[in-house]
């Protein structure tokens, strides 16, 4: 931690947008080296404290030299081919629509609501076998401003996960992480421990692109710390939108996270680009299946 009085270097470096100077604030987070950025009039400003200024500069040139290395060599397999056209952004806000229209459905949190009694993540019912739950907990939300956060960052992360994979892969394994967070999050936690709500599934979203990029980046030849880079990056928006006051259930979405990253990891050798049309059509209509499947199982 630098000193009080070690002053900022204001325009240390300038990008022209904020996700070019995230994306160097990036490198410099997985050195351990802090810093912020700033909106100035001509652009984005990356500000280091001035006893960091040699050593950010050192690994700020290491990364772009890496990455003007890494774009002659792309052919070897592990450039991003994404999925074309606007689907995956479409796909992405019809799921947020039908979580809408869901909690329209089953309203907020109340114990003598069937919905919730039958589909919340209770872990020693879980424990019990009754697993769909790990499932249905996914789609219930304790109140309105549970499930427009979840709207809102699930749209972003479900859409960013669909160019990579297609929009009805992309859906399946976001469910699927979301659900071994939860079933992770039963056994690991208290007996009596209740979760809901679709955020373990978008720290799965989360989870999943980050063990996506982390293969990719050791294809490519990446330095391990560059590398890893993405899950850094994974454990921030964990700490910033994820661990907040209140009824926020913070191992579940830890477990969502972890949960995500494996799967990223063997859908990044699994799938190098994004599959076809029809695998797309298969992937949602089993990830449908699940859903219906297991609310059949939870109400009976």
């Amino acid at each position: 931690m630098p000193p009080d009085d070690d002053p900022l270097e204001p325009e240390f470096r300038l990008t022209e947008t904020a996700a070019q100077a995230n994306e160097l604030g990036l490198v410099l987070f997985s050195a351990g080296i802090p810093f912020r950025v700033a909106r100035v009039p001509h652009g984005y400003a990356l500000q280091v404290h001035q006893s960091n200024v040699d050593r950010a500069d050192f690994e700020l040139q290491a990364y772009l030299a890496e990455n003007a290395a890494a774009a002659a060599t792309d052919a070897d397999g592990s450039a991003l081919i994404e999925f074309p056209g606007g689907l995956p952004l479409w796909a992405a806000l019809f799921v947020s629509l039908g979580m809408l229209g869901f909690y329209g459905v089953t309203g907020p949190s109340r114990p003598d609501v069937s919905w919730f009694a039958e589909g919340s993540a209770h872990a020693a019912l879980i424990r019990a076998g009754e697993i769909w739950r790990t499932v249905t907990a996914l789609t219930l939300h304790a109140d309105f401003a549970h499930l427009v956060s979840n709207v809102l960052f699930g749209t972003f992360f479900l859409a960013a996960l669909g160019r990579n994979l297609g929009p009805g892969v992309a859906f399946g394994l976001v469910i699927l992480a979301g659900a071994c967070g939860n079933l992770a999050n039963a056994f690991l936690r208290g007996s009596g421990h209740i979760s809901i709500g679709a955020s373990t599934a978008v720290f799965g979203a989360v989870g999943v692109l980050c063990g996506f990029e982390i293969v990719r980046r050791t294809q490519r030849g990446d330095r391990w710390r560059l590398a890893f880079a993405p899950f850094g990056a994974g454990l921030a928006v964990l700490a910033m939108v994820g661990s907040g006051a209140g009824r926020v259930d913070v191992f579940a979405h830890l477990f969502g996270l972890l949960a995500g990253g494996a799967i990223g990891v063997g859908a990044r050798f699994a799938m190098p680009w994004p599959p076809g049309g029809w695998a797309q059509l298969g992937a949602l209509a089993v990830s449908v299946g699940v859903l219906l499947g297991s609310w059949q199982l939870a109400l009976g």
